[in-house]
């Protein structure tokens, strides 16, 4: 690569969530701005390389979508170079289309790449480094999951619609005198499921980080009923699982690089509380719900601060680098060193002392207090 950076690509990988287009615009526009860098964008994110489908991006492009929600580029969380789904003969095969990336990198002129996504998308954003692949990575996901960084933009604004989920199932309860269960998305970490638990005042709060004591959870609620408190709210992450149990899969995708799809924990949950206590129960999925939609004001703000460094790092020609919020200053972490993993909560966490204090059930005896 020279020394003077003139052409990146841009590309959106996994599930789409609130603020990607606002990290688009941000990037786009500062590269163009600040730099004269020109700006491809790469659609439906890995796919875009594998199946050479690009846009160019100016000023004009990327202007009027801050606030819009998904991304503009689409995007994909089955897309992966290195592991390409075919279907063939009523069979699925995967072969390795990495080099194939390579090459349709090097035809476009690209001096690299700036990649938006989860830890799915950094693990392969670290393969590609290795194969030569300079990238910037931008950390995305409403499951505030991706180690390095304090928080992910797209975050906020699930808490936000899940915490008025819970606002609004809250009188239902209260009014049928109910046990109302709102299932949560954040795969194997707890963190939306916590924040938004706490932000609606949720009496019970399941992560996949504390499995739960079914009977801890029955007397909990059937104490609240006694005292005349004759509903309860429970968050439970849909990666939330029994002592001894095990996740509860909706289904499997074969072609995805993460092949679960967790779902249905409130459902099974739900029944085990009415069995052992006779009250009455009802579970809400809120899904993709909390995937779609505007992003807040923090997170635009989050993702904006977030393209304008990745711009600023490109135009450095600093590479292999993913931008991370740190406290509230914007720092780097080197993409190798969070490729694959999964920031989870901490047992010694300050929020599991918060919601504990405020009597709030965590599914088992109580530690913090």
């Amino acid at each position: 690569m020279t020394n003077r950076v003139k052409h990146v690509g841009i590309l959106t990988g996994g599930g789409d969530c609130p603020g990607l287009n606002a990290v688009i615009r941000a990037v786009t526009k500062s590269l163009i701005l600040r730099y004269g860098i020109k700006v491809t964008g790469i659609e439906d994110g890995f796919d875009g390389l594998v199946e050479r489908r690009t846009r160019p991006l100016d000023y004009d492009s990327v202007s009027g979508i801050l606030q819009a929600g998904g991304t503009m580029l689409g995007t994909s969380n089955k897309a992966n170079p290195f592991r390409h789904a075919v279907q063939k003969d009523g069979e699925i095969e995967y072969h390795d289309r990495s080099d194939e990336v390579i090459h349709y990198i090097e035809e476009l002129g690209l001096d690299g790449l700036v990649c938006i996504g989860g830890d799915g998308t950094m693990a392969i954003s670290k393969k590609l480094i290795e194969k030569g692949v300079p990238v910037v990575g931008v950390p995305k996901t409403i499951d505030n999951d991706i180690v390095g960084t304090d928080i992910t933009f797209g975050f906020d604004s699930a808490v936000t619609v899940a915490a008025e989920a819970m606002d609004r199932i809250h009188t239902t309860a209260q009014s049928h005198h109910r046990i109302m269960l709102v299932e949560i998305m954040g795969r194997y970490a707890g963190w939306l499921a916590l924040f938004s638990g706490i932000a609606a005042g949720a009496d019970v709060i399941l992560v996949p980080e504390i499995d739960y004591d079914l009977d801890v959870i029955c007397d909990y609620v059937h104490k609240r009923s006694q005292k005349g408190r004759r509903f309860s709210i429970v968050a439970v992450a849909e990666g939330a699982k029994s002592q001894g149990g095990e996740m509860t899969v909706q289904r499997r995708v074969e072609t995805s690089p993460d092949q679960v799809r967790l779902g249905g924990v409130a459902v099974k949950l739900g029944q085990d509380i009415e069995d052992q206590t006779g009250l009455e129960t009802r579970a809400t999925i809120l899904g993709h719900l909390q995937r779609g939609g505007t992003p807040t004001p923090f997170d635009r703000v989050l993702a904006t601060r977030y393209g304008v460094a990745a711009a600023e790092l490109i135009g450095d020609n600093k590479w292999n680098l993913m931008v991370a919020l740190h406290g509230d200053h914007i720092g780097t972490v080197a993409i190798e060193e969070i490729g694959g993993k999964v920031r989870k909560i901490e047992q010694d966490s300050a929020l599991l002392r918060t919601a504990e204090s405020v009597g709030t059930c965590l599914g088992i005896a109580l530690r913090y207090i």
